[in-house]
């Protein structure tokens, strides 16, 4: 026989309280906020950079900042740590996003598939190639991949912005080209912008991939306990001379994508022990709490439980601090009358605005004429097109490739500029193009 739930009366206050932190999380998985907080983080990083405290904010992240124990240690700029540190966490939520994506998602069926990976490649081919067609010679060539990526949470939260009449399809689509565009950026990372490998730090993150499948293997399902691993494959990379944020996708294609196996379902398991900590002891009911949290761990599979408790912190955290770090570009010490940084703005902004959305409608029609794959039902033209406008907001990838392909400061400023202003122009652009997508889309029902 069920029984209904007994309620107490709380304080008013504590009513409120809830309410205020229920409102704050629904918030925080708000696409469109996440667009809002990073491009809030990036206007206040070029406003420092260009004000009266600008020596302050280069000071900053220039500082030295030490990690060690005993008489090992290491020192690197805060810079170092954001970029090269604080990153992994990004490319382990891609690299989760990936693996969920090849499970159950549209990576999944490659049929499926097809449309979003010959836009994805369109939009990463042109723009490549319209960069490198203008900085084919000189210091600038070495950023031919910046314009390659998609930042996806701006592109979605924009997207979102239009409104809730924006077919799913759309939204499918564009998700399934940006996590492709993470894909394609991640191997340009790892084949082309990593310097000579040094091969004896593969035996290092080999031990720690070797770790985190042990520890999948004896049915540990803590996150904690794949720091340590985790740490030693980041390390292994660093010493290989690979971008050492690989080990974030590493970790992130290694995370399972179903629950770890149990004598007893987690549901059953969750139904068991609250009917026992009715009338359980106090020590009984200790050990009852510790299996109901390994029980409640394990109803969702670790790569959706990981991947949704970074969410927030990646998000509101972690990308606008990367914003803040790398997006203050000082106008006055970037020269953009030398040649090589000017063919390098005006290369990055071009391919972004013009490159992104020309590959993305031009590789999908081509799929669709030659009989490859054919639109999905709430997929029309106009919205590839409004797909291919909001993909060239390139911004936090675009920004991170920029960083290992260029060395010159005066060219990595001239570049960084032409993400910020393709991007924006790229944004304005879509949103305008989705506004008239979404009168059309109204006239017709």
């Amino acid at each position: 026989m069920k029984t209904r739930p007994s309620f107490q009366h709380i304080p008013r206050a504590q009513h409120l309280a809830e309410q205020a932190f229920a409102a704050f999380r629904g918030l925080l998985h708000r696409e469109s906020l996440s667009g809002v907080v990073l491009l809030l983080a990036t206007a206040v990083a070029l406003f420092w950079a260009n004000s009266s405290y600008a020596h302050s904010y280069h000071a900053l992240w220039h500082a030295p900042l030490t990690f060690g124990v005993g008489s090992f240690a290491i020192s690197q700029s805060l810079h170092f740590w954001i970029n090269d540190g604080l990153m992994t966490l990004f490319f382990l939520v891609v690299g989760m996003e990936i693996r969920r994506e090849m499970h159950q998602g549209a990576l999944a069926d490659l049929r499926q598939a097809s449309l979003p990976i010959a836009a994805a490649c369109g939009g990463v081919i042109i723009p490549a190639l319209i960069y490198a067609s203008l900085n084919h010679q000189g210091p600038g060539a070495g950023g031919w991949a910046i314009p390659a990526a998609t930042d996806i949470a701006f592109a979605v939260g924009l997207l979102a912005l239009l409104g809730k009449g924006i077919p799913s399809g759309v939204r499918v689509f564009l998700l399934t080209l940006a996590v492709i565009d993470d894909v394609i950026a991640v191997i340009l990372i790892a084949v082309f912008y990593s310097n000579g490998l040094d091969y004896s730090g593969f035996a290092l993150a080999g031990l720690g991939a070797l770790g985190v499948l042990g520890l999948q293997r004896i049915g540990v399902g803590s996150a904690y306990a794949y720091v340590l691993p985790g740490l030693l494959m980041w390390g292994g990379l660093l010493l290989t001379g690979a971008h050492p944020t690989l080990a974030g996708v590493i970790l992130g294609l290694m995370t399972p994508v179903a629950a770890l196996p149990r004598r007893e379902l987690p549901r059953d398991a969750v139904g068991r022990i609250a009917r026992e900590l009715e009338d359980a002891a106090s020590g009984a009911a200790a050990h009852s709490l510790r299996e109901l949290r390994i029980a409640q761990r394990e109803l969702m599979p670790p790569v959706v439980r990981v991947q949704l408790a970074l969410h927030p912190w990646v998000t509101f955290a972690l990308m606008p601090l990367f914003a803040l770090a790398n997006a203050g570009v000082s106008l006055g010490d970037t020269d953009l009358s030398q040649g090589a940084s000017h063919w390098v703005i005006t290369g990055v902004a071009v391919a972004l605005l013009v490159g992104k959305p020309v590959g993305v409608i031009t590789f999908s029609w081509l799929m669709v004429k030659l009989g490859l794959c054919r639109l999905p039902a709430d997929l029309s033209w106009s919205a590839v097109a409004l797909v291919g406008l909001l993909a060239g907001i390139g911004f936090t990838m675009s920004i991170f490739i920029a960083n290992l392909g260029l060395a010159d400061g005066n060219l990595l400023g001239a570049a960084k500029l032409g993400v910020l202003a393709g991007s924006c122009a790229s944004a304005l652009l879509g949103l305008t193009w989705g506004v008239l997508y979404m009168r059309q889309l109204r006239a017709l029902r």
